[in-house]
């Protein structure tokens, strides 16, 4: 397995919007589940600072990974120019293999 972390830090008027495209169920997910390679995310939110998340998608490989981000680079650069307004802060905190 091979999983990607996130950091976000979300201003608390943006929460809502965020949490729909970056959950289980939103917009990112639903770009990274037409690989057949993707195994979910996970949104984790701070229990102690507001507005502080992290995200765990989860991969078969990274090969898989790769293979992805090769194959959908326009989709996810896109989805990602359209979702800068909703972080204050993002940090990739790694990448790492199972």
């Amino acid at each position: 397995m091979f999983v990607v972390v996130w950091r976000f830090e979300i201003t608390e008027e943006k929460v809502p919007a965020f949490e729909a495209a970056y959950g289980p169920e939103g917009t990112w997910a639903t770009l990274f589940r037409t690989s057949p390679h993707y195994l979910g995310t996970e949104l984790l939110r701070d229990a102690y600072v507001p507005g502080s998340y992290l995200t765990i998608d989860r991969w078969a490989s990274e090969d898989a990974f790769r293979a992805f981000r090769k194959e959908h680079d326009q989709e996810y650069e896109t989805l990602d120019r359209s979702c800068d307004d909703l972080t204050a802060q993002e940090t990739r905190i790694g990448a790492y293999t199972v």
